[in-house]
């Protein structure tokens, strides 16, 4: 916060880390106390970092992820109840990591419109069969035949990013749109070039007028 500061820039993207990932699927099933512990220990440790960030005049944008305490819209909102609402604390949007986890990432825009500090274009694939290794990944590596997901270049995989650029334009997003590249099977200079014209292309201003309006006489 404090180098944000002294740079201008007034919004920090980053992670919290969780004390509660590992539970995510185990057994024995842990109990609701375990998780409320977790959401606690996370607001212990992030308060006093997100007062300074206030201080400061700078906001801090989660990217909502898996491993960090939010990675989807439930977790998201428990994170959110959990800081209180803390006004220095919002999300970086990146719908690759929804996608493949069967989140409704268009929803998640609605239901943070004002907590939107940040937006990645950044895209996945995801099979419609059942693969070898699943959501989990299998530990194998990204680009491995036979994994469920993984990311590719803007535009050559199933995010919806034209539903994405209307939803940020009905909820009144004027931050960046961030090209985040991650292709494990595409040379790095030709995405590059490849993304940086196809957010170009997709992104578009609202319109300022209802669509009938122009048929209205004074």
């Amino acid at each position: 916060a404090e180098a944000a500061a002294r740079l201008g820039i007034d919004v920090v993207n980053g992670f919290t880390g969780s004390p509660i990932w590992h539970l995510i699927y185990s057994f024995p099933p842990v109990t609701r106390e375990m998780i409320d512990e977790g959401f606690a220990i996370f607001a212990e440790k992030w308060i006093p970092v997100l007062d300074r960030f206030r201080e400061l005049g700078i906001r801090f944008g989660l990217e909502v992820h898996p491993t960090e305490i939010a990675f989807d819209i439930s977790s998201a909102k428990r994170a959110l109840d959990a800081v209180g609402n803390h006004p220095a604390f919002g999300f970086n949007y990146d719908p690759s990591h929804f996608g493949y986890q069967g989140v409704d990432y268009v929803k998640f825009i609605s239901v943070f419109s004002d907590r939107i500090w940040h937006v990645h274009m950044k895209d996945v694939f995801w099979s419609d069969v059942p693969m070898e290794a699943g959501v989990f990944g299998g530990h194998t590596d990204f680009g491995a035949k036979g994994r469920f997901w993984d990311f590719r270049s803007p535009g050559r995989g199933k995010i919806n990013f034209e539903e994405i650029i209307r939803e940020l334009n009905r909820t009144g997003y004027k931050g960046p749109l961030s090209v985040e590249w991650e292709d494990s099977g595409m040379d790095r200079e030709h995405g590059a070039r490849e993304a940086a014209v196809f957010v170009r292309k997709l992104d578009f201003l609202p319109s300022g007028v209802a669509l009938d309006a122009a048929f209205e006489k004074k």
